[in-house]
């Protein structure tokens, strides 16, 4: 039946169901559904953010752990572009991280603002995710109670990447190490790199 269908219909049917996969990730992240969210990833995936470099499944299980420590991430995503190559597809999207933190005694929410770009992959007839990465933009940090304010001194961020030096900082001192080699807008050389790779993967020379 699919092999009368027109091009377009397959395509945009592929094009739902990575858009769909990636939701249902990011859904099943923030209402802590494990399970749901360890079956939107393949074994060999690769997971690379701020606080973590591992396989799809280990990201579900440092996540499961990192939540049950109290550290609650909630994800607000833009449009989905997903770009398709056969069996493999390309997506991107900019998204905020929202993380709530207690610094100094005061109810804080850090937000990361990104851009994601995930690679899924047709297996068997089933889109799963292949690869989880994602560039960094900016990070801010917001009081949950109006009218408190919270300081952080300059000293203690000086040594963590402008473009994501306050998830850095709320992150480490929750006990979670972050790596300073992510692709970020103060460093566009580690962004060529990952959308050469990215690209690469599904056959494709990177836009321009």
């Amino acid at each position: 039946m699919a092999d009368t269908l027109p091009r377009a219909v397959l395509e945009a049917s592929d094009v739902s169901a990575v858009s769909q996969l990636i939701l249902r990730e990011r859904l099943s992240r923030d209402l802590g559904l494990w399970e749901q969210m360890r079956d939107c990833f393949h074994n060999d995936s690769v997971v690379r953010i701020s606080w973590i470099n591992a396989s799809g499944p280990e990201f579900v299980r440092r996540s499961k752990e990192m939540a049950e420590r109290n550290v609650k991430a909630s994800h607000r995503l833009g449009p989905i572009l997903v770009t398709l190559v056969g069996d493999r597809a390309i997506a991107q999207f900019a998204g905020i991280v929202d993380i709530p933190f207690t610094l100094k005694g005061i109810e804080v929410m850090v937000s990361c603002h990104t851009r994601f770009l995930l690679r899924a992959e047709r297996r068997k007839d089933a889109w799963r995710l292949s690869g989880f990465d994602a560039v960094y933009h900016r990070d801010e940090i917001t009081p949950l109670i109006p009218g408190q304010t919270v300081a952080v001194d300059s000293d203690s961020v000086k040594s963590f990447r402008p473009s994501y030096r306050l998830l850095s900082y709320c992150l480490s001192t929750g006990g979670f190490p972050v790596r300073d080699d992510l692709p970020g807008v103060d460093r566009p050389d580690l962004v060529d790199a990952l959308t050469s790779e990215v690209y690469g993967w599904a056959g494709l020379a990177p836009p321009c």
